[in-house]
C-alpha cells in the first residue's frame, strides 16, 4: 500500500496526484480553465464563486475498481465552500474528509482549501473514506489568507437548524438558483454583499434565515430601509420598485453591517427569537506586532528590577562587611604593635552609679 508521503505526484501546478493509497491514475489528468467543462449547466454560477480551473482524472486499482475525480480550483476557500454548499444536497451524509465533506451512495463531495473535489466510485469499500482522506492530504493548500472561510458563517444560529441546509451566495446567479426569499435587486451585490442562508424548523414548518453582510453598517442601514419599503402593502409602493417574493411572514432587523431576514411559516415570537439570536461582534484587527520581546515585556522588566535590587543590596552588604572588617583588622594589628596606644584609646569610666565611701560627709547645700 503506497502512502501519501511516498506517492508520486503530478507537476506542482496540478491539483490531483498521480497516485494515492492503492489508486493509480489512468493516463494523464485533463485540465481546463472553462467552467463549462466542470459544469455545463452552472458555469455562470461557478464564475461567481471565483472559478479558476478544473482537473479531471480516472484512477484504477488492482481489484478492478474505478474512481472518477473532478477537482475544481477557486480563487479562495470562500469560493470552494460556496460551491460545496450549492452542490451538497440536504440528504447527503456528513463526512470527515478534507475541510468538510458529504456523501450520497458512491458519490463523495468535499473541499480542501480552495479546491472542491467531486469523487464517484464504481464500487464502495470499507476503506473508501480513508482513501479519499489520503487524496485530500495530497491536494496542495494555498498560502496566506486564501484559506479563510467567510466570517458571516459564524453568525448562523445553531438552535433548530436543519442539517446541510447552509448556502453561501456571492452573486445573483446563485441567489436565484437557491430560490432565496429576496430578489437580487434588494440584496444589491454591487454594494459588496455576501449572503449566508439556512433553513430552520418552526411550529408551522421550515423557515428561511438570510444573513446579508455588507462592507459597512451604513450600507446595511440603507439596504434595510429598502427592504422595509418593499415590505409595505402594494398600495403604498411606488411603481417599478422591487417587491418581495411571496414567502409568507417576513421579518428583518440589522445588527452592525449584517441585515438579518427571516421568512416563512414563523410566528411573531419565533421570528423575534430567531432574529435576536444573530448579534454582530466587531473583530478588531491590530496590524502591529503583538508579540513581546524581552525589552517590551513588562513582567520581564519587573523581574530585572528585582534582580537589580538584590545585586545592589548584595554589593552593599559585601562593601559594609569589607569596610568594617578592614577597620577591625587594622585596629588589632596596630594594638598588637603598640600596647600603649591601646591604653590611650580606652574609655574613661566615671562610675557615677556607685555610692560614696562610708563616713564621708555630704557637703552642705548652698541655700
Amino acid at each position: 500500500m503506497v502512502s501519501t508521503a511516498a506517492a508520486a505526484t503530478a507537476p506542482e501546478s496540478s491539483v490531483l496526484p498521480k497516485s494515492f493509497s492503492a489508486w493509480q491514475m489512468s493516463g494523464n489528468a485533463k485540465k481546463s480553465s472553462d467552467p463549462a467543462t466542470a459544469d455545463g449547466v452552472n458555469a455562470a454560477l461557478l464564475k461567481e464563486y471565483g472559478f479558476q480551473d478544473v482537473e479531471s482524472a480516472t484512477y484504477i486499482r488492482d481489484d478492478g475498481r474505478k474512481l472518477t475525480v473532478k477537482a475544481a480550483r477557486f480563487n479562495d476557500a470562500s469560493g470552494a465552500y460556496g460551491a460545496f454548499t450549492f452542490y451538497r444536497a440536504p440528504q447527503m451524509i456528513t463526512e470527515k474528509i478534507g475541510d468538510k465533506g458529504a456523501s450520497a451512495n458512491e458519490r463523495i463531495l468535499f473541499y480542501r482549501g480552495n479546491v472542491l473535489v467531486d469523487a464517484v466510485f464504481s464500487r464502495l469499500s470499507a476503506m473508501s473514506g480513508a482513501e479519499l482522506r489520503e487524496l485530500s492530504n495530497a491536494i496542495p493548500l494555498p498560502a496566506g489568507n486564501v484559506r479563510a472561510l467567510p466570517n458571516l458563517l459564524n453568525y448562523l444560529p445553531k438552535q433548530s437548524f436543519v442539517a446541510n441546509s447552509t448556502k453561501y451566495i456571492l452573486g445573483p446567479v446563485a441567489l436565484r438558483a437557491v430560490q432565496a426569499p429576496l430578489p437580487e435587486s434588494l440584496v444589491n451585490f454591487n454594494a459588496g454583499a455576501e449572503v449566508i442562508e439556512g433553513t430552520y424548523n418552526s411550529s408551522g414548518g421550515q423557515a428561511t434565515l438570510m444573513l446579508i453582510g455588507y462592507p459597512t453598517p451604513q450600507i446595511a442601514a440603507e439596504q434595510l430601509k429598502r427592504l422595509d419599503a418593499a415590505h409595505q402593502p402594494s398600495t403604498t409602493q411606488q411603481t417599478g420598485s422591487p417587491t418581495l417574493v411571496d414567502v409568507g411572514a417576513f421579518f428583518d432587523r440589522r445588527t452592525g453591517p449584517i441585515v438579518v431576514v427571516a421568512a416563512g411559516p414563523l410566528s411573531q415570537s419565533e421570528a423575534r427569537s430567531l432574529l435576536a439570536s444573530v448579534n454582530y461582534d466587531a473583530d478588531v484587527t491590530w496590524n502591529e506586532n503583538t508579540s513581546f520581546s524581552k525589552k517590551d515585556n513588562l513582567a520581564n522588566l519587573l523581574v530585572n528590577i528585582i534582580i537589580l535590587c538584590g545585586i545592589i543590596c548584595g554589593l552593599a552588604l559585601v562593601a559594609g562587611l569589607a569596610f568594617g572588617g578592614a577597620r577591625v583588622l587594622l585596629q588589632r594589628v596596630m594594638f598588637a604593635r603598640s600596647p600603649e596606644r591601646q591604653e590611650q584609646v580606652e574609655f574613661i569610666s566615671l562610675h557615677l552609679s556607685e555610692g560614696r565611701p562610708r563616713g564621708e560627709a555630704t557637703p552642705p547645700s548652698q541655700g
